[in-house]
C-alpha cells in the first residue's frame, strides 16, 4: 500500500507536492527567498551555545547553576575545565558565524579559524571584567527590590540578572566584531525573559530591570551607571533615516541616552537620540521625544481638554 494511498484513503484529494517543491525552487532562483549561505549544513549551533551559556552561567555564579560549590584547588581545577570547554565551543561558533557571515569565505578558510581563535582569545581574557560587572548587577537587584530576601534569591529567580548575564557576554563579543552570535546570545535571554537588549547596547554598572516583561532597549542606546527600569520600558527609535534610494541607513545613534541614576517607571517610551538627565525620575507610562535635564521628575499630570475630556499629559517637576 502506497503512502499516499494511506493518508488519503476515501478522497481523491492530494496536494501537488512536486509542484510546491518546484516552486520552491524558482523562488529562490528569483531572489524572493534570502540567499542563503554557502555555508549551511555548518551554521552556528543554537544547542551549542546555549550549553555555553550555561557553563558560562554556572563559572560566574558558582554553586549556584553548575556543580557544588567548590574551594582552593578544586574550585582551580573545576573553572579551568569549564573555560577550556567555554573557549572550544566559542571557538568553533565564532568559525561558523565568519562563515555564516561571509559568503566569501570557505568552510576551512584559515582566515576564518585564525580571526576566530585571536575573538574567543580576547573574550576569554574579559571574562573577570564581566564577572564584576555581574556582580554589581546582583547587588543593584537585591539592594532595588525590597520584595527580594538575599542576592542569592535574585541570581536564582530575577529575569534581570538572567537577561543581564546573557547581555554581559553578548555585548563583549559585539565589541570584538565577532558576528552573529552575540545577536544570537541576545535573542535566547529574550525568549526566557520577555526582554529585547540589543547586543550593542551599552550599559553601565548596577543595572536593574525590576519585574521585566516588555522591556526594549535599542541598538545605540547608552545607560549609565546605578540606572533602574521597570517593565514595558522602551528605549526606541523616534525615526530611522534613509539614503536617497531610501534604503534605511544603519548604524546611526538613534536611541535615547540615560545618564547615571536614571529611573524609568513603567510603560514609559522613550524615542530617539535625547538625552534623560543624572538623577532624572521619569514615571509610568510617559511618551519622551526631548532632553531632560538632569534632575527632572516628568509624571502624569490629568488636565481637563477644551471638550470636558480629561488627557494626560507629561510634567516636569
Amino acid at each position: 500500500m502506497s503512502f499516499t494511498h494511506e493518508r488519503n484513503s476515501g478522497s481523491n484529494k492530494y496536494p501537488d507536492i512536486d509542484g510546491i517543491a518546484v516552486s520552491f525552487i524558482e523562488a529562490s532562483a528569483d531572489g524572493s527567498e534570502p540567499n542563503i549561505p554557502h555555508s549551511m549544513i555548518d551554521m552556528p549551533s543554537l544547542a551549542e551555545l546555549k550549553r555555553m551559556m550555561r557553563l558560562l552561567r554556572a563559572a560566574i555564579f558558582p554553586g549556584f547553576f553548575g556543580p557544588t560549590r567548590a574551594n582552593g584547588e578544586s574550585r582551580k581545577r573545576q573553572l579551568a575545565s569549564s573555560f577550556d570547554e567555554i573557549f572550544r565551543i566559542l571557538t568553533e561558533q565564532i568559525r561558523l558565524g565568519i562563515c555564516f557571515s561571509d559568503e566569501s569565505a570557505g568552510d576551512s578558510c584559515e582566515r576564518c579559524e585564525e580571526s576566530a581563535l585571536d575573538m574567543a582569545c580576547d573574550f576569554m581574557k574579559r571574562l573577570p571584567a564581566v564577572r564584576g560587572l555581574l556582580d554589581g548587577d546582583v547587588l543593584a537587584a537585591y539592594e532595588g527590590d525590597p520584595a527580594a530576601k538575599s542576592k542569592a534569591e535574585t541570581i536564582f529567580c530575577y529575569p534581570s540578572v538572567h537577561i543581564m548575564t546573557n547581555h554581559r557576554v553578548a555585548h563583549e563579543l559585539h565589541r570584538l566584531s565577532v558576528p552573529v552570535i552575540p545577536r544570537i546570545i541576545s535573542e535566547m535571554g529574550h525568549s526566557n525573559t520577555g526582554i529585547d537588549i540589543h547586543p550593542a547596547a551599552s550599559i553601565g554598572e548596577e543595572f536593574f530591570i525590576d519585574h521585566g516583561t516588555g522591556v526594549v532597549i535599542g541598538e545605540t542606546a547608552v545607560i549609565g551607571n546605578r540606572c533602574r527600569l521597570y517593565q514595558g520600558v522602551t528605549l526606541g527609535a523616534l525615526s530611522f533615516p534613509k539614503d536617497p534610494d531610501g534604503v534605511l541607513i544603519k548604524g546611526m545613534p538613534r536611541h535615547p541616552i540615560l545618564e547615571d541614576n536614571v529611573t524609568v517607571y513603567s510603560g514609559t517610551t522613550i524615542l530617539g537620540r535625547v538625552t534623560i538627565g543624572a538623577g532624572s525620575v521619569i514615571g509610568g507610562n510617559v511618551w519622551i521625544t526631548e532632553d531632560v535635564p538632569p534632575g527632572s521628575k516628568i509624571v502624569q499630570q490629568r488636565s481637563t481638554a477644551p471638550s470636558g475630556e480629561d488627557n494626560l499629559l507629561g510634567k516636569k517637576r
